[in-house]
């Protein structure tokens, strides 16, 4: 017998135990209502920013971290201009909470993609207080009060890729002609929410009797934003019209939604500009500019990365 037979086969090589995917933890059944939370606090908090400048209540609480120099509450006989501007600042504690909420469970999904989102929302809350504190202390300059109502869309706009990711990894992003003409009504769309806060920093509704205007013409500004409002219906119909004819459902779908809400924001501008800018329109314009970036976000990820492109 040769040594080749005395031997017999190689005993096989231990198996190496591949450890199991960690599960997500219990928390992260809770991320689809934080990031519901964090967008409708993100559009609600920019609706009561816009009542507390319609009520002329924008320096309600003079000051800022304080309301007044006597505490960080309104203190004896105070008015209500300062009660309704400290009440929209203890909103600042509710999307604290919410993004406090959201980071936690974001963590607990495990997943890298969620933690930064959530991260990044988190980070927003502080800079929006601190960006609302210098508004006040620069009495309500327009320029400033712009900035601070885009950093709230700019954090809706992300909680709702947030919500979106939700179910896993976006799909492969597609590169077509719909696909470009949902990017340039995007950016478009922040134009108009940008030349809105122009509009707005040169009209009457300044927060406050002695607050400045940016010195703009009005009526200039505001055929301005009637112009570039013209051209992003436009681009809505035609993402429509080409989702339509290039039998796109998934973006056909989206550009539908986008469309009505976009006629509807587009209804209770020029209604509210031919009305003399009463403030129940005005207060529904600013919820209906909030509506407007998180479906204008909404459209832009499902037409790039739709989820069932196989159905189309």
């Amino acid at each position: 017998m040769s040594l080749i037979d005395r031997t017999g086969p190689s005993p096989a090589a231990p198996a190496v135990p591949v450890p199991a995917p960690r599960e997500p933890g219990r928390l992260a059944r809770l991320l689809p209502l934080a990031a519901w939370a964090s967008i409708v606090a993100n559009i609600g908090i920019v609706v009561t920013g816009g009542a507390v400048r319609l009520t002329g209540s924008g320096l309600g609480c003079p000051t800022w971290p304080r309301c007044t120099d006597a505490g960080y509450t309104p203190h004896g006989a105070y008015s209500v201009h300062a009660a309704i501007e400290f009440g929209n600042r203890l909103l600042t504690f509710v999307l604290v909470a919410i993004a406090i909420a959201t980071v936690v469970a974001a963590w607990s999904s495990r997943r890298r993609d969620l933690r930064w989102l959530a991260i990044g929302m988190a980070l927003g809350i502080p800079l929006q207080a601190i960006i609302g504190g210098i508004t006040v202390l620069a009495d309500l300059n327009p320029w400033i009060v712009s900035l601070h109502l885009m950093l709230s869309m700019v954090i809706t706009a992300v909680a709702v890729l947030f919500l979106r990711l939700l179910p896993g990894p976006l799909p492969a992003a597609r590169h077509t002609a719909v696909t470009a003409l949902a990017w340039g009504t995007f950016a478009l769309a922040w134009v108009v929410l940008y030349v809105g806060t122009v509009v707005t920093g040169s009209g009457p509704h300044a927060g406050d009797a002695n607050a400045p205007r940016n010195g703009l013409d009005p009526l200039q500004t505001s055929q301005l934003h009637a112009d570039v409002v013209m051209l992003f219906v436009g681009l809505t119909l035609g993402l429509l019209a080409l989702a339509t004819v290039l039998r796109d459902a998934p973006a056909r779908r989206a550009a539908l939604l986008l469309v009505a809400v976009t006629l509807g924001q587009s209804a209770i501008g020029f209604v509210q500009y031919f009305t003399g800018l009463p403030e129940i329109l005005v207060g529904a314009h600013m919820l209906g500019a909030g509506v407007l970036v998180a479906v204008t976000t909404w459209v832009l990820l499902a037409v790039r990365h739709p989820v069932d492109a196989a159905s189309v």
